[in-house]
């Protein structure tokens, strides 16, 4: 069964109610077994994956990112939509706003961040031999983001059309040292989940969008000490209209995808050789 589309839900969004018939499977990948929703959506075959799994129970920095990315390309996923709660360092993106992501700056430091980790690594944990180094100058598909941004401007959302996201390890919140810094490098948002995975996404060759939903400022910034319970407040008032823009993206994606997202002939043929 091929699922083309597919959505990672992020803190908040752990459940797919508006897909029908839906289905549980799970997907054996050589980094482990991982349990993907699939369903329908006006003719279309959506899969479903939870970050953080259905009642929250997985950290950031301990999120099997590669094997989520592998799930869903093996069950035919070409597109990738990833929702992340964010905290804001712009002024002018405000708790409630959505955003869509176009540049990242990474400071995680303890999560692996490819599927190409050479050849002795690879015979103990499977995967494609080698070394390759994807290209990630613009990390994000344009050409979901503009479908995104098409579906959230018909629905009058406040939606901003692109942002830098920096990305932390976690689980704690920041300091607010460290977000004086992050906004002085140019940072609008700061998470702790996008990366690696937009990364991954990008090496197996698939397109890739993220709505970051804005749900609250961030250290420092914000008047009052940062709670996990404010984040959740926040995506829950918010989920409707995520949902709506989800869906309505779905809805006016053409079957064949246009995205330059691929990589590179060689990677593309290191795959193959492997997937033999």
């Amino acid at each position: 069964m091929k699922c083309s589309i597919a959505i990672i839900g992020g803190t908040g969004v752990y459940d797919a109610e508006m897909l029908q018939n839906k289905d549980d499977f799970l997907v054996n990948t050589p980094f482990g077994e991982v349990t993907v929703l699939t369903g329908q959506y006006q003719e279309k075959r959506i899969a479903f994956l939870a970050r953080h799994g259905s009642n929250h129970q997985i950290a950031p920095h301990r999120i099997n990112y590669r094997a989520n990315i592998w799930a869903l390309a093996e069950l035919g996923a070409e597109r990738i939509i990833g929702t992340a709660a964010v905290g804001s360092l712009n002024p002018d993106m405000h708790p409630g706003d959505f955003v869509l992501l176009d540049q990242f700056i990474d400071f995680t430091h303890a999560r692996v961040q490819t599927f190409f980790e050479g050849e002795g690594t690879f015979r103990v944990v499977g995967g494609p031999p080698g070394v390759f180094h994807v290209d990630v100058t613009h990390p994000y598909c344009d050409t979901l983001r503009n479908y995104l941004f098409a579906a959230g401007e018909s629905r009058q959302l406040h939606l901003h059309k692109q942002g830098t996201y920096i990305c932390t390890e976690g689980p704690r919140f920041e300091t607010a040292a460290e977000i004086s810094m992050f906004r002085q490098i140019g940072g609008d948002l700061v998470g702790m989940t996008n990366v690696p995975e937009v990364i991954l996404a990008r090496e197996m060759g698939l397109c890739y969008a993220a709505i970051a939903m804005v749900t609250n400022y961030a250290a420092g910034i914000a008047p009052h000490v940062l709670t996990h319970k404010e984040v959740t407040d926040i995506m829950e008032k918010q989920s409707e209209s995520l949902r709506t823009l989800l869906m309505q993206t779905i809805s006016a994606l053409p079957e064949q995808r246009t995205g330059a997202c691929c990589v590179s002939e060689y990677a593309d043929e290191v795959w193959r050789s492997w997937k033999k």
